[in-house]
């Protein structure tokens, strides 16, 4: 039978759905809350729903399906559509919703119809001219704090006025008249930054009634996804959203929530049913990813937990193998265990890319790349922005950002000399004074043929430049491909990287990769413009990055890893003040989120799971002797493989070797010793830690490494045993 608004068959869209599922696909009025568990089924449920309110009360264009990540975004829209709904439907980030209707409503927003979303390099850059607009010493203020209390202003809501209003002594004063500067340069530059959308949004939502009640009747029926991970703007956009008619389906897990460090509340839907009068609640608790045992010692773990709601996993998946619990010796040894491990799998015929490497802060990743590399395993790293952070591309980046807002002084200020075109500070100097004395922007300046006589010298060198930006400037009503790859012929970036490498990279290969991201967007979105592709890159992510056909080992920090899934997980650094990561005042709320974090990476695994921890690690240049986290204790004993109980076992090449009788004199700089991997080496230095020495050995090759004399397996060379 055919829905009633569309051709769906709706028998087939609720086909092989538990009761549950088909509970929260069929529920069309009405608040709905789905305690969505880990691997349940979650995404099926939100598209089937999408699609079956589409085809049954309503048309694809009132529906509005909002997630956190575009790459999630771009899976549900694709599902959505497979499922016979047109593309009408609209399914994105709420951070791409706010900035297209903040874009379509910029008038009533107080925005330029062009204006530049800052991401997090621009955003510091702005928080330190903000200090100095204040005169205040960038030493005593640095720009990472003050970001963050920034951040978390605007997440609250609190704009500049209401954070002053509530600041309490003479630290929350200052931070107040910042953050007041840095809102003055964001409106001088035309520019937003990433909370400034979600603020704007909702502000604009609660002031303009008419907007309110436009946008309502457009969007009947709201669903969102990772409700636990809302902030309290994301929370008040969507209740503006759907204050009359109450259509909002929000879909969750609160011990899946891990972001509070940027502003998420976890109350937000553990209240759900408080703030929602009559709320439906369907719980998903039957788990399609994981084996049996992988599923009990995460439920154990999760269970220690306080604020959460009580549900129970369970799963008709194979018992599978025991979760392993591994002691390495220290981060090189950790390393050097995993790359074995997985040589080993794929020898047996295991794509790299069933397996995922997870980890709390991305600098525990180092000793993990350096064993892959050693043994030839391709990887890939998820760090989206990371890319858009390289040289070259932000250089890029700008030429085409002043073209679209050209009142955005940062990137102005970034490409006047660059390449180098003899334009100094103080040539720049003269352009800043002269903008300063007659109230007008630099770029005004820097295009004006009058202002730029007074430069002397440096007058026909601007002049060039401006003659460049004056030709490039037709280009933003073009696509987003010819766009970059004019700017980056003519502004000469292109011949000033022709033969420029750096270590495993190429820097013009990484602006080509670029032009050909531009080109799949332009294919993508043929009624697409600069601007549009601009925003789409502003907005990634660090999952957004992965390469799903890569074929390579993926490595992630755990909080990238939410909502992937891969068969075999490695997750590293399971010690005291890694996981959990320990920060000065933390609380058991900020415990009860890293367990919370252990829980996401430990129900990614679908077949293997292993836990490693390392007895000692270097952090911050020092080696220091770790302690297993307390989370370890909260996992059930009997589903759980110790693989580091007899401390002379040889299982994983992680066991601690032995020096024989030798005393420490005889490990001294200039002998030489032999390593399985590294072949022959000299001891260079010798340095003492405690009860434990450290030795630095330089190898044949021409590298050195680091090793804990007590637990390596280096053997001392006599000097008749050296070739």
């Amino acid at each position: 039978m055919a829905g009633v608004r569309g051709e769906i068959d709706t028998e087939a869209l609720l086909a092989e759905l538990t009761e549950p599922q088909r509970q929260a696909v069929t529920h069309t009025d009405g608040p709905l809350l789905v305690l969505a568990g880990a691997g349940s089924g979650k995404t099926r449920v939100i598209t089937r729903r999408a699609a079956y309110l589409a085809s049954e009360v309503a048309r694809p264009r009132e529906v509005l399906a909002i997630t956190f990540t575009n790459k999630a975004a771009d899976e549900m829209r694709n599902r959505i559509v497979g499922l016979g709904v047109g593309r009408d439907m609209t399914v994105c980030t709420f951070h791409s919703l706010c900035a297209r209707l903040l874009r379509i409503h910029h008038e009533r927003a107080g925005l330029a119809p062009n204006f530049t979303i800052f991401d997090q390099d621009d955003r510091r850059n702005v928080v330190k001219q903000a200090v100095r607009a204040c005169e205040l010493d960038p030493k005593n203020w640095p720009a990472g704090p003050i970001e963050g209390r920034i951040s978390n202003a605007k997440n609250e809501m609190l704009t500049p006025e209401a954070f002053a209003e509530q600041a309490s002594g003479y630290y929350d004063g200052v931070i107040a008249r910042i953050y007041t500067a840095y809102q003055q340069i964001l409106a001088e530059q035309q520019g937003v930054d990433f909370d400034d959308l979600l603020m704007r949004m909702a502000l604009l939502l609660a002031e303009d009634d008419q907007l309110r009640d436009r946008l309502e009747d457009r969007y009947r029926y709201v669903l969102i996804d990772e409700y636990q991970d809302t902030n309290d703007a994301q929370y008040n956009i969507t209740h503006l959203l759907t204050e009359r008619r109450r259509n909002l389906c929000a879909t969750g897990d609160p011990d899946q929530s891990i972001y509070g460090w940027r502003g998420a509340n976890i109350g937000n839907i553990l209240r759900f049913e408080q703030d929602h009068e009559n709320a439906v609640v369907v719980r998903l608790e039957q788990n399609y990813r994981s084996t049996k045992r992988i599923l009990a010692a995460a439920s154990s773990l999760i269970a220690a937990n306080i604020h959460r709601k009580e549900k129970t996993l369970w799963t008709e998946n194979a018992e599978g193998r025991r979760v392993r619990q591994v002691d390495c010796p220290d981060g090189e040894g950790e390393g050097q265990f995993i790359a074995g491990e997985i040589a080993k799998a794929i020898a047996d015929g295991r794509p790299p890319s069933d397996v995922a490497v997870f980890y709390r802060i991305n600098a525990l990743s180092l000793d993990i790349e350096l064993a892959l590399r050693r043994a030839g395993i391709a990887y890939q790293v998820a760090r989206g922005q990371a890319f858009y952070g390289r040289k070259e591309i932000k250089d890029l980046l700008a030429y085409v950002r002043v073209l679209v807002n050209p009142a955005e002084t940062t990137s102005l200020r970034r490409i006047i000399n660059t390449p180098p075109r003899s334009i100094g500070k103080t040539t720049l100097g003269k352009l800043d004074a002269e903008a300063a004395r007659s109230g007008r922007s630099l770029y005004d300046v820097v295009m004006d043929s009058a202002a730029r006589e007074a430069l002397g010298r440096g007058s026909d060198k601007v002049g060039r430049f401006a003659e460049l930006l004056r030709t490039l400037q037709p280009l933003v009503v073009g696509p987003a491909a010819k766009a970059l790859t004019e700017a980056f012929s003519q502004s000469g970036l292109r011949a000033s990287l022709v033969g420029e490498e750096r270590a495993d990279e190429v820097p013009l290969e990484n602006v080509e990769n670029l032009i050909a991201e531009a080109e799949k967007y332009d294919r993508q979105q043929p009624e697409g413009s600069v601007i549009g592709w601009l925003e789409e890159t502003s907005l990634l992510s660090d999952v957004d990055s992965i390469d799903d056909t890569a074929g390579a080992v993926t490595l992630m920090t755990l909080h990238a890893a939410k909502g992937l899934e891969f068969p075999v997980v490695y997750i590293i650094g399971v010690e005291e003040g890694l996981l959990p990561f320990r920060r000065e005042a933390d609380g058991p709320a900020d415990v009860e989120e890293e367990r919370r974090l252990c829980f996401v990476g430990m129900t990614r695994a679908k077949e293997e799971l292993t836990l490693c921890h390392a007895r000692y690690r270097v952090r911050h240049g020092q080696t220091l002797r770790n302690v297993r986290s307390e989370f370890l204790r909260d996992l059930p004993s009997d589903e759980i493989e110790r693989c580091d109980d007899d401390p002379d076992a040889s299982d994983g090449g992680f066991a601690v070797a032995e020096r024989g009788t030798r005393g420490p004199e005889d490990w001294l700089p200039g002998v030489f010793v032999l390593h399985d991997e590294y072949g022959i080496g000299v001891i260079r230095s010798i340095r003492s830690w405690g009860a434990l020495n450290h030795a630095t050995v330089a190898f044949e090759d021409g590298e050195e490494h680091s090793f804990i004399l007590e637990y390596s397996d280096l053997t001392r060379l006599e000097p008749d045993e050296i070739g």
